[in-house]
């Protein structure tokens, strides 16, 4: 019962838009850590599944995405209730998701794996864009996908698609906990992006992961220095040997007088 009641206690409160306000530190070192070295330190805590599948940013990145996740949530599309009229509608969730998404976060959008219709395109990654939100990502495709590449926000789909979302998608809910990429995505989750694609941190450990995260990016900066001076892994990664911890001190110390 005490499961249950944290778990409704977490739902009460996305569905009313409280984000758990991710530090300023914690976003600038998520920044400049990999979704590879992310996901190794969520392995270490039990999290194996947090990786989105098969999305790809529309453009090189040269630093990561964070925000954190604002969500909409896409069901089949019936016909009758999908008529093109339904976008006069302002109320529409998914326009309202668009004019509501929080500066600095990142909307993800859950459609079901399926890119055979858009689940958005350059007019609303644009408006986002223009909004502050830091990012933009879906398991199924963009339309405008060029467009929406050239934009001073990041991207991530599965492939471009040009059919209306109307076609095979119905906006039902805005802030809820959705699915995406096989991955579990509640609001308020921290959400980084790079050229390898999507993870997803649980908000309340995201302060942690990002501190361990970056003394362990610094560690394999370390690492990759000696390996290309030609020194085995062995005892050096991981480190095994006493003296790969001394060196990488040493190291470490050099840096900081540099």
């Amino acid at each position: 019962m005490d499961d249950f009641d944290t778990i409704f206690d977490v739902y009460l409160a996305v569905k009313t838009y409280k984000f758990w306000n991710m530090k300023p530190v914690t976003r600038e070192k998520l920044q400049k850590v990999s979704t590879a070295t992310i996901a190794t330190s969520l392995f270490k805590r039990g999290l194996r599944n947090q990786f989105i599948q098969n999305v790809f940013p529309l453009k090189k990145m040269t630093t990561s995405m964070v925000g954190e996740a604002f969500t909409l949530r896409y069901i089949p599309a019936r016909e009758d209730l999908n008529p093109i009229e339904v976008f006069r509608d302002p109320e529409h969730p998914q326009r309202k998701a668009v004019e509501t998404c929080p500066k600095g976060a990142v909307m993800v959008i859950d459609s079901r794996k399926d890119a055979r219709a858009a689940s958005a395109g350059s007019i609303l990654a644009s408006r986002l864009m223009v909004r502050g939100v830091a990012g933009l990502v879906t398991d199924g495709g963009f339309r405008d996908s060029e467009q929406i590449a050239e934009l001073d926000m990041p991207s991530f789909h599965q492939r471009p698609s040009a059919p209306t979302n109307l076609t095979l998608h119905q906006a039902i809910e805005i802030n809820g906990p959705i699915g995406c990429g096989d991955v579990a995505v509640f609001p308020g989750d921290v959400i980084v992006g790079d050229n390898d694609g999507v993870i997803v941190i649980p908000a309340e450990i995201a302060d942690e992961i990002a501190h361990e995260c970056t003394e362990m990016t610094l560690y394999e900066d370390f690492v990759t220095e000696k390996v290309l001076e030609g020194q085995t892994i062995i005892g050096l990664y991981p480190p095994t040997h006493e003296t790969s911890l001394t060196a990488f001190e040493k190291w470490k110390g050099e840096r900081k007088e540099e």
